[in-house]
C-alpha cells in the first residue's frame, strides 16, 4: 500500500505487536466504503473517486474489499435528509457542514484570540511526535488539509489510520495520555478512559476482546503543531472520537462522539459508569417543561432503535429546525437547556469550555430542542439540540454486539445502558474548517 499524504519517503514497516491485528490491513477502501465495497467506490467515481481522494491526501488506498465491521457507524442509516454513511455521503463529497437548508450562514466564526492556553497541547503534540518511530510518524502525522479529519467512525471494527494504543510502547503510551491531558479537562480524561476500560471489560464479557478492548484507539495529528499555524490532532476509536483543532489561541473541538455499551458495569468488584451526564441533563431539562412546552418539543413517545442523524460520515447533513424553540423558555429551563451542552463542552479544558459556551448563550433564543421518547428517570430517549453553532444529540439505542454484556438481547428495545452522542459545530466550522478558511485568505503568507 501507499501513503498518500506525508510526502514522506517510504519506510520498511515495522512488525505488528499488540492487538495491531485488529486493525488488520488499513485499507481505505473499507474505511470509506466498507458497506458497499468495490461496487460502492465504482457507483461513486472508481479510480475518480480514489484521484480525488489522494488529492486531499491522508489516506491509503487498496482494492480489497474483504471484511466487514459488525456494523455502521451511528447516523448512517438509508434515506432521508441528513442520513450519513457511504450510502448517503462521503469524503469524496467537498466539506460543507451541517446546514439547515443546504446554505451556510456566514459571518458565524472569525479568526480572533479567545485567549485559550493552547502552548500545554503544542508540547504534548510536538513531545508526542518526537517520541514516534520514524515509521510510526509517517503513519500518524498528515496534512492540515488531510482528509483523515473526517475518517472517523464509532463501529469497532472500523480500519482506521495513525497509531494505536496497541502500537505503542510504555512510554509512548505516556505520552499520548499526556496529549490528551492537556487537552481535555479532568472529566474529559475520565471519560475517555472509562470508554475504553467498558469496552475491555464488555469485550472479556462476552469472550471477545480481538474486538473489544482498551487498545484500538488511534492518534494522528493533523499538521505541525505550532503557536500561529493551523494544526490539530484525532482520538478515534470503539465509541470514542475526539477531533481537536488549534489556530492560535482558538480551539474547535468537534466533531466529538462518545458513548458506550454498556453504560455501567462491574470491573474488579466496582461499578463503572460513563455517559451519565448527558442523559441527566437532558432529562432535567425535558421535566423542567410545562406540559404545552412538552406538547412542541416530543415528537414522539416512542422511541425507534437509533435516531441519530449526524454521526460518522455526516459531515454535510442538512436539517432543518424542529421543536421547541428558546426564545420560549424561562431563565432557569434555558439554564438547564444549557446543561445539556455543558455535559460535552464540559469535556474541554475549562478556557476552551468558556470560549465555547459564550458561542452558544448568544444563540440561545434560536436554539431548539427536538425530544424522541419517555420523560421517566430510566426512559430511553433521543434529543437533539440545535442551533446556527451548536448541535448536540444524545441518543439512547438498541443492544448492539455488547449485549451479552449486561444480560440484554441484541436488537431488543433502545435503552440507557446503549448510548451514542456527539456534538458538532454547524455551518461549516466542524474540524475547524471554517477558522481553516480565513485563515488562508486572510494570513498574508498565504495570499
Amino acid at each position: 500500500m501507499t501513503g498518500l499524504d506525508s510526502g514522506a519517503e517510504p519506510v520498511a514497516q515495522e512488525p505488528q505487536t499488540g492487538r495491531q491485528a485488529h486493525a488488520g490491513r488499513r485499507n481505505f477502501m473499507r474505511k470509506v466504503f466498507f458497506a458497499g465495497g468495490a461496487t460502492a467506490v465504482a457507483t461513486m467515481g472508481g479510480a475518480g473517486a480514489w484521484a480525488a481522494l489522494a488529492a486531499d491526501g491522508g489516506a491509503t488506498a487498496s482494492a480489497d474489499p474483504s471484511g466487514t465491521p459488525t456494523g455502521t457507524p451511528s447516523g448512517a442509516p438509508t434515506g432521508g435528509p441528513g442520513a450519513g454513511g457511504p450510502g448517503n455521503q462521503s469524503i469524496t463529497e467537498d466539506f460543507f457542514g451541517l446546514t439547515t437548508d443546504g446554505k451556510k450562514i456566514d459571518d458565524l466564526f472569525t479568526v480572533h484570540s479567545e485567549g485559550v492556553a493552547t502552548a500545554p497541547v503544542i508540547a504534548a503534540a510536538n513531545a508526542f511526535l518526537a517520541g514516534l518511530s520514524a515509521t510510526q510518524k509517517s503513519s500518524t502525522q498528515f496534512t492540515v488539509h488531510s482528509t483523515e479529519w473526517r475518517l472517523w467512525s464509532n463501529v469497532d471494527a472500523y480500519d482506521r489510520q495513525g497509531v494505536s494504543i496497541a502500537d505503542l510502547s510504555d512510554e509512548q503510551q505516556a505520552l499520548g495520555k499526556a496529549l490528551l491531558k492537556s487537552a481535555l479537562s479532568a472529566d474529559g480524561l475520565e471519560t475517555t478512559e472509562r470508554i475504553r476500560r467498558i469496552n475491555q471489560a464488555a469485550g472479556e464479557a462476552i469472550d471477545n476482546t480481538d474486538s473489544f478492548n482498551e487498545e484500538a484507539f488511534y492518534y494522528t495529528v493533523l499538521g505541525t503543531p505550532s503557536a500561529t499555524e493551523p494544526w490539530g490532532f484525532q482520538f478515534d476509536g470503539h465509541h470514542l472520537v475526539i477531533n481537536y483543532f488549534v489556530l492560535g489561541g482558538q480551539v474547535v473541538m468537534s466533531p466529538c462522539f462518545w458513548g458506550s455499551e454498556p453504560t455501567e458495569i462491574e470491573i474488579d468488584g466496582t461499578t463503572v459508569s460513563v455517559c451519565k451526564e448527558e442523559v441527566k441533563a437532558s432529562l432535567a431539562f425535558i421535566n423542567s417543561l410545562t406540559e404545552a412546552q412538552r406538547t412542541v418539543a416530543i415528537e414522539s413517545t416512542t422511541k425507534s432503535n437509533e435516531s441519530m442523524k449526524a454521526g460518522a460520515f455526516a459531515d454535510n447533513t442538512v436539517q432543518e429546525y424542529t421543536g421547541l424553540r428558546g426564545n420560549a423558555l424561562t431563565g432557569a429551563q434555558k439554564l438547564k437547556l444549557l446543561g445539556i451542552v455543558e455535559a460535552f463542552t464540559g469535556r474541554a479544558k475549562a478556557d476552551v469550555a468558556k470560549a465555547r459556551l459564550a458561542e452558544v448563550r448568544a444563540h440561545l433564543d434560536d436554539t431548539y430542542v427536538t425530544w424522541t421518547g419517555g420523560i421517566a428517570d430510566d426512559s430511553a430517549f433521543y434529543v437533539r439540540v440545535h442551533s446556527p453553532v451548536v448541535w448536540v444529540e444524545v441518543d439512547c439505542q438498541a443492544p448492539g454486539p455488547l449485549a451479552g454484556a449486561y444480560g440484554a438481547s441484541q436488537g431488543s428495545g433502545a435503552t440507557q445502558m446503549h448510548v451514542h452522542s456527539v456534538i458538532r459545530t454547524p455551518n461549516g466550522n466542524d474540524y475547524g474548517k471554517e477558522l481553516l478558511r480565513q485563515h488562508y485568505l486572510t494570513s498574508p503568507h498565504h495570499r
